[in-house]
């Protein structure tokens, strides 16, 4: 294959621009979408309002690095028996195959920058949830099965005690 048929081309992104998607009551705001990088990987600002939080869930496919800008959020991942507090200046490496969760705990909302390497598919994975979102909040069933196309596992919450 061609090499410059595949490679990306340099650009900017200034403040406050790029497209902007609401994944399930959470803004994203993309610096970098796979298309552009030419699938090497994708960064976006996300929006988290207090109380939001992204289930628990893994990535067959990708890594994601997490570093938060402002506000504080919760994070809880496989392999470690008590969630972290991440505050500003903070960073939270999400392996794939490996479990991760996050919640804003704060007041206001918190702004995290989320890097994804490689891009494997997950800018069309939230616009496909951005739809979804956009007809109503979806139920749990749907979700599962749009984040399952692209390698994401959401784990089924937990039965509550009889």
């Amino acid at each position: 294959m061609d090499a410059k048929a595949t490679a990306a081309e340099a650009f900017v992104r200034e403040p406050a621009a790029g497209s902007t998607l609401n994944v399930l009551g959470i803004a994203h705001i993309y610096k970098a979408t796979g298309a552009e990088t030419a699938g090497s990987f994708s960064l976006w600002e996300s929006v988290v309002p207090p109380g939001a939080g992204v289930p628990p869930h893994i990535h067959a496919r990708e890594d994601e690095g997490f570093y938060v800008l402002s506000g504080e959020l919760v994070i809880e991942f496989e392999g470690q028996s008590a969630p972290h507090r991440v505050a500003p200046g903070g960073f939270f490496f999400g392996a794939r195959g490996r479990r991760h969760a996050i919640r804003n705990v704060g007041d206001k909302p918190a702004r995290v920058l989320v890097f994804c390497a490689p891009s494997c598919g997950l800018d069309q994975m939230f616009a496909e949830l951005d739809a979804a979102t956009a007809a109503g909040t979806p139920e749990m069933a749907k979700v599962v099965a749009i984040t399952a196309k692209y390698g994401v596992t959401i784990e089924a919450p937990a039965d509550p005690p009889h």
